[in-house]
């Protein structure tokens, strides 16, 4: 058992302007550089400089119907890091990709190669997409039913790892005296047959060099939380409180437990650092946002959390609670619904301020202060055993990230909970685990065949 003092795991969720909706109208943001790869180039080289674990991005495959009132729309992410990988050399990255609507050979093929284009330091947020939006832009009226779309999901993991897994670490010979590339008892196909996927294999882009790319999840209802306790290395997840957070990180890991994996997933909860010199300036930075929201768009947003239409309904009362649905009867986002909902009744808030709380992080938690209170609040977290680290959402960018990797991070380097230098190459060297075995090829190994 490792004796090396316990650190943080950082990472970067980058989003255009930042992660305040009222972001694009700060004279701060570059809201004009949604598809100029050099302006995620150099956010990833400002987290690399500040030693951060990884930079993430989310993606939707829908415009949301947000185009009056907020930036939408940019480029696609696996694409982007792929640009990305070019200028830097040991920040992780991380792209999000649904199991909904890919099929597995694809999204196989196209980690695999990000992994090798990287050098190893790619990493997939495995989601199921919880929009019917997005459903009506592939073929449904409807959106597939929650707990069919993560039976998809875990079926699609198991074929995707299955194929990474296809070809041996040393399949390639490269023998050009005997004119041998590779050995064909060394790659396999993967004949799987399920409810979902049938797929042959084997893959067609050798292992790569972290063997799968790190797996990541992002749902905390229940079928989320079990599908991350099976299958997940990390967690992107969001809590309002630190008693919410203690309990969903031990919830997971004894999930996790039951199925033999001590030590996963890693907990990463969203944290939206307001960072000010002073307190009073972070303060009057988080008013000045507030200042700037659009509040037809935070009540469309509102509206889509809480599964029901709130137009129309006074802004400064609480939501009429016999208008709220049930976690069960939502089949979205059932883990943001359930946040959102609980926040509003917890502290009995109107309309318009839940509008407001939810400006900075959609439902994760917004810390306002200097360095060194924001440095204290993951601090706190951290000790309590309610994160192991954090997915880091500037309000605003490029500025919110040059602070905190020019100020939060040295004072966190100097209380000893993070590295001051990467000491690993790949993206599983950062987060401290290891790189998968390939599964056996002597009794699938199928490419003996002339036709191969």
């Amino acid at each position: 058992m490792s004796t090396e003092p316990r650190q943080l795991h950082l990472n970067a969720f980058l989003m255009t302007p930042g992660h305040h909706d009222a972001a694009w109208r700060h004279p701060d943001s570059q809201p004009h550089r949604a598809t100029d790869v050099t302006y995620f180039q150099q956010l990833a080289q400002t987290a690399e400089r500040g030693k951060l674990d990884s930079i993430f991005f989310a993606d939707g495959l829908a415009v949301w119907g947000r185009l009056r009132s907020n930036v939408s729309g940019g480029l696609e992410p696996l694409t982007l890091l792929a640009a990305i990988a070019a200028v830097t050399s040991r920040v992780g990255l991380i792209a999000t990709a649904s199991t909904t609507f890919n099929e597995p050979f694809h999204l196989a093929r196209k980690f695999a190669s990000l992994d090798h284009i990287s050098n190893g330091r790619a990493g997939w947020n495995i989601v199921t997409s919880g929009s019917v939006t997005e459903a009506n832009n592939f073929n449904l009226e409807e959106h597939l039913d929650h707990a069919v779309r993560y039976q998809r999901a875990t079926e699609f993991l198991e074929v995707a790892t299955g194929l990474w897994d296809s070809w041996a670490d040393d399949a390639v010979l490269l023998d050009k005296e005997s004119g041998v590339y590779a050995d064909p008892d060394r790659v396999r196909e993967i004949q799987h047959a399920g409810p979902f996927f049938q797929v042959r294999g084997p893959l067609n882009v050798q292992r790569s060099p972290q063997g799968w790319p790190l797996l990541v999840q992002a749902g905390s209802s229940e079928d989320g939380r079990e599908f991350a306790a099976r299958h997940a290395e990390a967690v992107f997840t969001a809590q309002q409180t630190l008693e919410d957070a203690v309990a969903f990180a031990k919830d997971v890991r004894a999930r996790a437990a039951a199925h033999g994996r001590d030590g996963l997933p890693l907990i990463l909860p969203g944290i939206c650092p307001i960072i000010g010199a002073t307190e009073a300036e972070a303060r009057a930075l988080e008013d000045e946002l507030t200042e700037l929201q659009v509040i037809d768009y935070g009540l469309a947003q509102l509206s889509n959390m809480l599964n029901v239409d709130l137009s129309g309904y006074p802004l400064d009362q609480p939501p009429p609670e016999h208008l709220l649905p049930t976690e069960q009867e939502v089949n979205g986002n059932k883990s943001r619904f359930t946040l959102v909902s609980d926040l509003a009744r917890r502290e009995g808030l109107t309309i318009r301020q839940i509008i407001a709380r939810l400006g900075g992080g959609r439902g994760h938690r917004v810390v306002a202060g200097a360095p060194e209170q924001i440095a204290d609040a993951i601090e706190s977290w951290f000790r309590a055993g309610a994160a192991d680290g954090f997915n880091i959402m500037p309000p605003i960018l490029p500025t919110g990230l040059d602070a905190f990797v020019d100020h939060v991070v040295p004072e966190l380097q100097r209380r000893g909970l993070f590295r001051t230098e990467y000491t690993g190459t790949t993206l599983r060297d950062h987060y401290g685990l290891p790189r998968p075995d390939a599964r056996s090829t002597e009794s699938e190994s199928l490419l003996a065949s002339s036709s191969l």
